[in-house]
């Protein structure tokens, strides 16, 4: 299965604006509507609950939402059969499940601890990321303080509009011993 890491950062790496968890209240249009875009695209799509709480969504039949969580049972109420599921494996349990159940593509969106914890079980593929030309100097990081060792490559980057917002896709070519 090929996981593939979203995410939106200023130019000094904050991927939320002096802490405030909602992204869509600083990010350009141009990277909304992208998102958005890829969101649609997507049939699994891979949170943490903290991303979940910032801004709980609904089940859709288009895709299997999976929220990660220390603590399933405390969002029963919202669970949604084969639409949004809420659980505590962990993310190469999850992955093996979900390739086993036929699914070929994750897109993984947030938040900081999920794409460390994936980025320590080094299983993703492909980091699409948003820059956007801002400077907060207090934000939430891209991922959490973990030693981490990651290679990437260029894949493409498109500059999306006037302000120079960039959209650029890595593969993750190699993870280091540390």
């Amino acid at each position: 299965m090929k996981i593939i890491l979203v995410f939106v950062s200023t130019l000094d790496g904050k991927v939320t604006k002096w802490g405030n968890p909602i992204v869509r209240s600083w990010s350009s249009k141009s990277d909304q509507k992208y998102f958005s875009k890829v969101w649609d695209e997507s049939k699994l799509i891979v949170m943490g609950s903290k991303s979940f709480d910032a801004d709980p969504l609904k089940p859709s039949p288009k895709h299997l939402l999976v929220v990660m969580t220390h603590r399933p049972s405390d969002y029963k109420y919202y669970e949604a059969g084969g639409q949004l599921e809420f659980t505590s494996e962990s993310p190469s349990q999850l992955c093996s499940r979900l390739e086993k159940e036929g699914h070929s593509r994750m897109l993984l969106v947030g938040g900081p601890r999920i794409a460390a914890s994936f980025f320590k079980e080094k299983l993703v593929d492909e980091l699409w990321l948003t820059v956007e030309p801002k400077i907060f100097g207090i934000g939430g990081n891209f991922v959490t303080e973990e030693k981490l060792d990651v290679e990437l490559r260029l894949i493409s980057y498109e500059i999306v509009n006037d302000e120079g917002t960039l959209i650029t896709k890595y593969a993750i070519t190699r993870y280091n011993q540390h």
